[in-house]
């Protein structure tokens, strides 16, 4: 049987009062999924974020309390503006899985791929999980976010592959900057934070971010 964990998001009297209207309907799906059956579950449960480890097991996640929801538009929308004028790769958003090489099925809060490897992916594995790991990734951990476990799945998108990636807290108005073979680099509260070569002339402006 798949092993599910609900996120920390719901904890203490909200849990408990919530609780009760939470259901899923795992029916032939209460066991090990492989890749189809996941994606069908997920799309029977679309106001959940779903995701799945490398070992099998299902982390379901509420929707995000507003503020988190407010600062994530803010950066995707200034990320989309730079997407569509550099035309080098394809953005996501916190909808959108992948299928990491590990076997995980993961979704960033936002992603980024490279046009030429964007490309190489059929275009009848893009109506599910796309089988690649972005070549950049965002997580901005709310406040009842584990930084433990969003640390994890950061150093998981670079062991797969990312050669970028930002995890934003802004609670602590602080930015985890993740880079393959380098120690993370943790920036705190800067008021910028460069997409540097990967990324060209992107900057993200993380005052509108901390405020």
């Amino acid at each position: 049987m798949s092993t599910v964990t609900v996120n920390s998001r719901l904890l203490g009297k909200e849990w408990l009062d919530y609780a009760p209207r939470v259901k899923f309907n795992f029916g032939k799906f209460a066991k090990k999924m492989n890749d189809d059956e996941f994606f069908e579950f997920c799309q029977q449960h679309p106001h959940w974020r779903i995701e799945m480890d490398k070992r099998g097991a299902i982390e379901i996640m509420p929707p995000t309390g507003a503020e988190t929801g407010r600062k994530n538009f803010r950066i995707i929308g200034k990320f989309a503006a730079w997407v569509e004028k550099n035309g080098t790769g394809e953005g996501f958003e916190s909808s959108t899985g992948f299928r990491l090489p590990n076997g995980a099925k993961r979704s960033p809060d936002l992603s980024w791929v490279k046009s030429s490897t964007w490309n190489a992916v059929p275009p009848e594995k893009r109506k599910k999980f796309a089988p690649l790991c972005p070549d950049f990734v965002v997580e901005t951990r709310s406040e009842t976010d584990s930084l433990i476990k969003l640390k994890n799945k950061m150093n998981e998108y670079i062991e797969n592959g990312a050669l970028l990636g930002w995890l934003i807290d802004p609670t602590k108005k602080r930015v985890y900057i993740y880079r393959p073979n380098a120690e993370v680099e943790i920036l705190e509260n800067p008021e910028t934070v460069s997409g540097e070569l990967l990324l060209k002339g992107f900057t993200l402006n993380l005052k509108e971010i901390w405020d």
